[in-house]
């Protein structure tokens, strides 16, 4: 039986993309389904990430594809970024992570809030992937409500001293430099570039985990780390610094969870029409087809709303709410497609062979960062009704 991957185009959606759109998107998925498929399980299996994919992301446009040219991007729309994670999540939401960290939270901040200086100097080095970065909100105490931090800093002639740590973070074990957000003696909060070498930094790596095994997670610790005033971006202070940059991570694991359902989706269909019992494929069963059509259909309308989403942002009209609804139910329904497909593969669903427990517990982390699902649900309700219910 052929598992390789068919991409489902119920309601001709390819029709709204460019020609350009679906060489990069080609592209991508040749990438993917070359380099990463044949590794993901066991890596995954190992709890180990693959550092040599990191060049081959920089090299397939994955790092920073929408930041101008000048500085390295490739100058690409939101559509392109999102097909983008598409590709890349449908063989790993692990290694999609680490495209998103570098586009989304580190090399997007330097670019919007950056000073010229800044941009220049570090811009082109993570487009390519000779430096690789991290991004440090989330605290031990301090996860829904990131405005509650305590890392923070103090003015020290030409430095500040930085004291705290951060937690659950992406990329962190071999990240060199890391975007951390901390208050001054104003209790505001502030942007910094921290570098790799920098003396307090460390940068523990997080074991054990049972989600993402194949991403590298860690902590960032500040021990009166010395930090040049030339590392704080300059264009924008306040949580809603930070939050720009998740918006626009959330946007891209809109996508990201399509690739993941369709994944689980393409394997659980064909394996439907290989698998026989009592005398026919179980694909001819009315259950599996219940099963395969509400997957196929909540797949077509996350496509539409991701493309919407993408024209709008390509447009700088899409807001954080709506940005919010995509990911919530985007995630939400990749989580639904890939236990419903598991049960199509009975026990096989199970084991490494196929790739649907791997999505299954990858998602587990991914309905959680970047906005848990309830805090998602709570954005969209205080933008419906006025009422702020954090």
């Amino acid at each position: 039986m052929d598992y390789s991957f068919t991409s489902p185009d119920f309601y001709q959606i390819d029709d709204l993309l460019s020609d350009e759109h679906k060489l990069i998107r080609e592209s991508t998925r040749q990438w993917a389904s070359k380099s990463v498929s044949p590794i993901i399980e066991d890596c995954a299996q190992k709890g180990e990430f693959p550092k040599h994919l990191i060049k081959e992301l920089a090299k397939v446009g994955a790092f920073g594809p929408y930041i101008p040219e000048k500085y390295g991007g490739a100058g690409l729309d939101q559509i392109s970024y999102g097909l983008m994670m598409q590709e890349i999540e449908r063989v790993d939401s692990g290694i999609r992570s680490t495209a998103s960290v570098q586009s989304s939270l580190v090399m997007y901040p330097i670019w919007k809030f950056g000073s010229e200086e800044q941009k220049l100097r570090f811009l082109p080095k993570l487009a390519t992937g000779d430096i690789m970065g991290c991004f440090g909100l989330t605290e031990p105490d301090h996860g829904s409500n990131p405005s509650g931090m305590v890392s923070n800093f103090k003015s020290d002639g030409d430095d500040v001293i930085l004291n705290g740590s951060k937690m659950w973070i992406s990329n962190s074990p071999f990240a060199d430099i890391a975007v951390v957000w901390a208050k001054d003696e104003n209790k505001r909060i502030h942007g910094l570039i921290v570098e790799r070498g920098m003396g307090g930094f460390t940068t523990p790596e997080t074991h054990n985990k049972w989600s993402l095994r194949a991403s590298a997670t860690g902590e960032l610790i500040f021990d009166n780390v010395r930090v040049p005033k030339t590392n704080i971006l300059p264009g924008k202070s306040g949580l809603g610094a930070p939050l720009m940059c998740l918006d626009s991570a959330r946007y891209g694991i809109s996508w990201g969870a399509i690739g993941v359902a369709m994944d689980c989706y393409n394997t659980a269909l064909k394996y439907s029409l290989e698998r026989v019992q009592f005398g026919k494929p179980i694909a001819a069963k009315q259950l599996q087809q219940k099963k395969l059509a509400e997957m196929l259909t909540e797949i077509t309308k996350a496509q539409l709303l991701s493309w919407k989403l993408g024209k709008l942002k390509n447009e700088d009209k899409a807001t954080s709410a709506q940005i919010s609804l995509a990911k919530r139910n985007n995630v939400d329904m990749a989580a639904k497609i890939v236990r419903e497909a598991r049960q199509i593969l009975g026990g096989m669903g199970i084991t490494g062979e196929f790739s649907i427990m791997r999505h299954m517990m990858n998602l587990e982390s991914v309905i959680t960062y970047e906005g848990t699902h309830d805090i998602h649900l709570l954005i969209l309700g205080n933008e419906i009704t006025g009422h702020n219910a954090f």
